[in-house]
């Protein structure tokens, strides 16, 4: 049973709109949020009430025979939501906002392509559009209900925003923040002039192939174990707060001895990962009744081809990942900051993480710690959680530094000069 089953819909309205509210993925008065309950009655956001500030009794029941509770009128936007509930039977969750990026692509009359990631694809499928209709009337419920119909799960309302659904809210959230992340995306690597690349029918397969890992028995955890998981728990949180990590991608692990790490769950909100989620992997081997990352592979053939490697990051920074979907080059001569922590970022094809992990842990190396893998974000490691975490940070705002700068002209890198100074000063040789 799903563990959100215990969860009244009330708070689990007010977490959604929270997270929704608290990264800027609606405004005050914008957006609405609904859970359908197995005897049709609707819990569902108030109409002119902050969303920044809601509280339990601010959640309105819209019941099943029409009848109405709560000290606010619903959401001028219920018979989109009803309407959408009558097309589809099997979903309970709906999200409707009006995210930067994906508003972007309504006023153009575009759909983000999901195909950008085999995630995005897995996550929210084909996603549908739906004509401009008057806000809060039947006639916009029908034309999003249309869309959903046809089988989308998420969908761009002509010069208005999204629309998001799920089996539950959990799910409906989860396909919305992976959209907007895809479409903010795509924005990016278009700043970059290139072409943006797509992932084919047999590389989306690639990425839905089963990787399980073997199972062993275990030991009582050691207090090393137990400082490490929470040290790495810490640190996913804080990327997930800074956007370096979305709720459905990316993994992050931490070597505990020679021939173990721990390693971040699949399929896992960040946001709420506990130190009791994360998996213990010995000898390649997870501990029994886990779900360890489906990048464990490709992390324990950096460890052990990496001695000196002690966390590594697999993660989508929306800037970072929009050069790793052009093939545009990363340049880190930028400031010496960048060039110091990330030195010249390595390039990885996309097959490579799933089809010969040994290869693409073969170019990592003192001087190249981090990749840009083609439509897989980024991958760094370091010598430990907070070296690996700070060189994803840089990494990140390298890559914001340099978008942003294309708008004042052409970039101009550090010499060869600069370069080799910083090497001296920083680097012992041959490092």
């Amino acid at each position: 049973m799903n563990a959100a089953s215990f969860v009244h819909p009330r708070d689990e309205i007010l977490q959604a709109m929270e997270r929704i509210y608290r990264y800027r993925m609606t405004t005050t008065s914008g957006g609405n949020l609904s859970i359908r309950e197995a005897n049709g009655d609707v819990w569902i956001t108030p109409a002119r009430v902050d969303k920044g500030s809601l509280g339990r009794g601010d959640i309105v029941l819209a019941r099943a025979d029409g009848a109405l509770e709560g000290r606010h009128p619903p959401s001028s936007e219920l018979p989109l939501h009803q309407a959408v509930y009558r097309a589809r039977p099997d979903v309970r969750g709906i999200v409707h906002a009006h995210p930067v990026a994906l508003v972007a692509f309504s006023l153009a009359h575009q759909v983000p392509d999901t195909r950008l990631f085999h995630q995005a694809w897995h996550v929210c499928g084909e996603p549908g559009f739906a004509p401009y209709a008057l806000p809060g009337t039947e006639a916009l419920g029908a034309s999003v209900a249309g869309a959903f119909a046809k089988g989308h799960t998420c969908v761009i309302l002509e010069n208005h925003g999204v629309v998001t659904a799920g089996e539950n809210l959990q799910q409906a959230f989860r396909r919305f923040e992976t959209f907007e992340f895809t479409g903010k995306t795509i924005i990016k690597a278009r700043l970059l002039g290139r072409e943006v690349r797509y992932l084919t029918d047999a590389e989306i397969a690639f990425g839905a192939r089963p990787r399980g890992v073997p199972s062993c028995e275990r030991s009582l955890p050691s207090s090393a174990e137990k400082e490490l998981r929470g040290r790495l728990r810490d640190f996913v949180h804080r990327a997930y707060r800074l956007r370096l990590f979305i709720s459905t991608q990316g993994s992050f692990s931490a070597r505990l001895s020679e021939d173990s790490f721990v390693i971040t769950p699949s399929q896992a909100d960040r946001e709420r990962l506990a130190a009791e989620d994360l998996a213990l992997v010995i000898a390649g081997r997870a501990e029994a009744n886990s779900t360890p990352s489906r990048a464990t592979g490709l992390h324990d053939a950096i460890y052990r081809g990496h001695p000196q490697v002690g966390a590594i990051i697999n993660a989508y920074p929306v800037n970072a990942t929009a050069f790793s979907v052009t093939g545009a080059e990363l340049e880190t001569r930028t400031i010496p900051e960048s060039y110091v922590v990330v030195r010249k970022p390595g390039v990885a094809g996309y097959a490579m993480q799933f089809e010969n992990p040994d290869a693409l842990a073969a170019l990592i190396s003192p001087k190249q710690p981090a990749l840009i893998v083609e439509n897989g974000g980024v991958l760094v490691t370091g010598r430990d959680v907070l070296e690996a975490y700070d060189r994803l940070e840089v990494l990140e705002s390298t890559a914001e530094a340099i978008i942003n700068s294309r708008s004042l002209g052409p970039m101009a890198p550090m010499s060869d000069e600069v370069i080799r100074e910083l090497e001296a000063a920083f680097f012992k040789p041959g490092c």
